[in-house]
């Protein structure tokens, strides 16, 4: 399953769906219609009339729109129900819309779908892909509760009311009260705040996950407030064991969604360095890994590569 770090690329494009989009062929099957299979309070199927209200929810709380066929790929179908199935164990973490695009070939043909299955984030009405194979069950919730960790660490926090329950007029917006602190300076932009925050709270508990990917992330951050890019890359490439230097541009990949890029630049620096140095990059690569998650594909091939430049 290939999973990426959250990011805000630009917004989509709604406009083919005020404007007639030309001849679509007619829905596969004879029209089918969305099947409701293992829907929870926390899913829907998609139709053109409420796609716009969909999209506009996720300024409050992230939506995971699934593209599915049932028709010209059965399983992506089978994707399509786990993830309905799912969505109801985060308690709104996530709205989960799914796409049939035999039944309104039109949205998929506005987001420029070019396969299925495909899972799209959407936060504030800017999408990014998330995964685009059909997956077990169980890897479908390992990877959404790594993505509801990255999003915390940027301060994303809201979450969705249960379908046909509408929130009260004047209430707030319920978050997980352990966390509040943290997400509140992300919110606000002080990181080192955050830090300590998230400290607190793997020190009391440090067995919590999402403290510990919190406090990753938040430290990745820290490290990063201010560097160039364009500087950094030079310096490192002016001093290869120079660890500060190589760290640096490990984190800026890693926060530019170059995972991979930053975990072999440190197992490289690890390979390449004895003593301290060797020691100082193994613990920074060891806080990237926790940054991403631990059962992340990448991380456990991370861990390999690690274990040999050690051994």
């Amino acid at each position: 399953m290939t999973q990426q770090p959250f990011s805000r690329p630009g917004a989509i494009d709604l406009s083919a769906l005020k404007r007639p989009a030309g001849p679509t062929p007619p829905p596969a099957g004879g029209g089918a219609v969305p099947s409701g299979a293992g829907h929870s309070a926390y899913s829907l199927d998609i139709i053109e009339e409420n796609f716009q209200q969909v999209i506009e929810s996720s300024m409050t709380a992230p939506v995971l729109l699934v593209f599915f066929s049932r028709t010209q790929m059965p399983e992506s179908g089978h994707l399509a129900d786990d993830m309905a199935a799912v969505s109801g164990e985060f308690d709104g973490r996530y709205l989960v819309g799914l796409v049939d695009i035999d039944v309104v070939p039109q949205i998929a043909q506005a987001m420029q779908i070019q396969s299925i299955p495909l899972v799209v984030a959407v936060v504030d009405g800017r999408p990014m892909p998330l995964f685009q194979d059909v997956v077990p069950i169980d890897e479908l919730r390992t990877a959404l509760t790594q993505v509801g960790q990255q999003l915390t660490t940027q301060g994303i926090t809201g979450r969705h009311q249960p379908r046909g329950v509408a929130p009260v007029e004047g209430e707030e917006e319920q978050i997980d009260p352990r966390y509040a602190a943290a997400q509140d300076a992300l919110g606000e932009g002080d990181i080192d705040l955050a830090v300590a925050e998230y400290q607190k709270l793997v020190d009391a508990n440090p067995a919590d996950s999402e403290a510990v990917a919190g406090l990753a992330m938040a430290k990745v951050l820290q490290r990063t407030q201010g560097a160039d890019l364009n500087t950094a890359r030079a310096a490192a490439a002016a001093a290869p064991d120079d660890v500060d230097a190589q760290t640096l541009v490990a984190d800026l990949d890693l926060l530019g969604g170059h995972v991979e890029d930053a975990f072999i630049r440190l197992v490289n620096l690890v390979a390449r360095t004895s003593d301290a140095d060797r020691t100082q990059a193994r613990d920074h690569l060891l806080g990237l890994f926790a940054a991403v998650g631990n059962d992340d594909e990448r991380v456990l091939a991370g861990r390999r590569n690690l274990a040999s430049a050690l051994f």
